[in-house]
């Protein structure tokens, strides 16, 4: 199974619906399982550097196949993997960026969103995660 064009979409449509209520423009990246741009949006406003930023969470979600800050957890003082976000050509630790799985758990890849707070950014995602339907 794959993640169609048409569920990116709607993965995008709702995180945008999501972001212009709590007034934040962002940019949403949504990757298929092989970690490969599917969608993305860049909202009005949204800030240029938060691009790479967003693509950036969406790739380390698909990855790792857990959200963001779940691999965080393993990159700080302590944790068992530090130096983990220096792999991968440099990978993004921090929320907004999250797993996409079919209802039946195989993983098809993965949505990030940055341009705000990390808080807005893991609320937009959610909202995002929350548009995707299956088939």
């Amino acid at each position: 199974m794959q993640i169609s064009s048409h569920q990116a979409r709607s993965m995008i449509a709702a995180g945008e619906a999501r972001a212009k209520a709590i007034g934040v423009p962002v940019n949403i990246a949504v990757l298929d399982a092989a970690a490969q741009l599917k969608a993305f949006s860049r909202m009005d406003g949204a800030l240029l550097g938060s691009i790479d930023i967003a693509v950036g969470k969406a790739k380390t979600a698909a990855l790792f196949q857990m959200a963001t800050e779940a691999v965080g957890e393993f990159c700080k003082p302590g944790g068992g993997s530090p130096g983990l976000e220096q792999t991968n050509g440099g990978l993004i630790v921090f929320g907004g960026g999250l797993p996409i799985s079919a209802p039946d758990g195989t993983f098809l890849g993965a949505v990030g969103v940055s341009g705000g707070a990390v808080s807005q950014d893991m609320e937009v995602a959610r909202a995002a995660l929350s548009g995707f339907e299956p088939t």
